[in-house]
């Protein structure tokens, strides 16, 4: 390993190290100003590739992001660097990151906290911190994970839960009725609970009129004006979802309106944006609460557990991973069986007395 200068003036150094996952690697790194930082250069970067955790956290992060780009979804590593690149680097980039402390962490949740951010969003800047020095204590050996002595701040659910009830929905899809695929949307959207992602990536050949079912299989998202299609936001999100026989009648007049639609046209071929706007309009004209687009999943979620549905059935429903995410978003909604239960059991010790 040394330092070589060029025929145009700049330095090269060619080096070799083993990289966090044991491969040997030998490269070349050129257009340095002078040895001195070529030299300096290398030192950095072989305690970044060792996963010697007297790296800068900023160079942390770059490793972080070199593996997460190819394991996430591009929307979801897309908000993770807004968040760590504008919330958390700032803050620790320059640190050492075995030299980080439960007191460092507290210091900054502090900052967090001056900023009047919402409970909500402090919680989720919070995560991500968690969550890279998780990866550190996982792949890097760094022996503890400081955010766990420096506890949390922020609250998961520290606003109310927003959803309409079905006379609200009833209220304000009636007052779109004039913009037929902003109807049709919000009608899939309200009875089967799919996400927005999963609505506009629908195409005719998703749908089954005859056994009233609608295939889940992907998602669609607009990234810097481009069109993405992704698999859905977990894997048990591949799922078929039966629908009530009205909501079939009115997808089936909905794409016989389409004139020329093929297959593989989407059925909603649209933004999320077009949504929002239409929720807008409605929300004005109808008078109902204001809620998020997402909240008509919530929406759905809140009728099924009030028309008696378990937890299981409603998270095979929703394309949850885990019935725990379903207890965890919506135990609040389902109702307190705890006093019907003991009479139930008092009544069946009773049968043989």
């Amino acid at each position: 390993m040394k330092a070589q200068r060029e025929p145009n003036g700049k330095w090269k150094i060619q080096y070799r190290y083993t990289d966090y996952q044991g491969n040997a690697i030998k490269s070349t790194k050129r257009g340095f100003d002078t040895k001195r930082e070529a030299e300096a250069w290398l030192r950095e970067f072989l305690l970044t590739k060792q996963g010697d955790f007297n790296m800068r956290f900023e160079d942390f992060v770059k490793l972080y992001y070199e593996d997460m780009d190819k394991r996430l979804r591009e929307n979801t590593i897309r908000t993770k660097k807004y968040i760590i690149d504008l919330k958390i680097l700032p803050y620790f980039g320059k640190m050492r990151v075995n030299k980080i402390k439960p007191t460092d962490i507290r210091k900054w949740q502090n900052t967090l906290l001056a900023q009047n951010y919402s409970l909500t969003y402090i919680k989720t800047i919070q995560n991500q911190l968690t969550c890279l020095c998780n990866y550190a204590v996982r792949f890097y050996d760094l022996k503890a994970n400081p955010c766990l002595k420096a506890g949390s701040i922020g609250s998961k659910n520290a606003q109310e839960m927003k959803f309409w009830v079905k006379q609200e929905f009833m209220q304000f899809i009636d007052s779109i009725m004039d913009k037929r695929q902003a109807w049709m949307g919000f009608m899939v959207l309200y009875w089967t609970g799919c996400r927005i992602g999963e609505l506009l990536a629908l195409t005719v050949g998703d749908i089954d009129l005859d056994k009233r079912t609608i295939s889940i299989s992907k998602s669609f998202q607009r990234i810097d004006s481009r069109e993405v299609i992704t698999p859905p936001k977990t894997p048990k999100g591949n799922r078929i979802i039966n629908i009530p026989e009205f909501l079939a009648i009115d997808l089936q007049d909905y794409i016989g309106s389409i004139y020329g639609i093929e297959k593989e046209d989407r059925l909603f071929p649209f933004t999320k944006y077009f949504f929002e706007h239409e929720m807008q309009r409605g929300v004005k004209l109808s008078g109902v609460k204001k809620i998020r687009l997402h909240d008509l999943r919530h929406s759905h979620c809140a009728l099924l557990i009030d028309m008696g549905f378990t937890p299981i059935a409603i998270a095979e429903r929703l394309g949850h991973e885990r019935i725990e995410t379903t207890l965890g978003t919506y135990a609040h909604l389902f109702p307190n069986k705890q006093a019907q239960m003991a009479e139930r059991l008092d009544a069946e010790y009773k049968v043989d007395l």
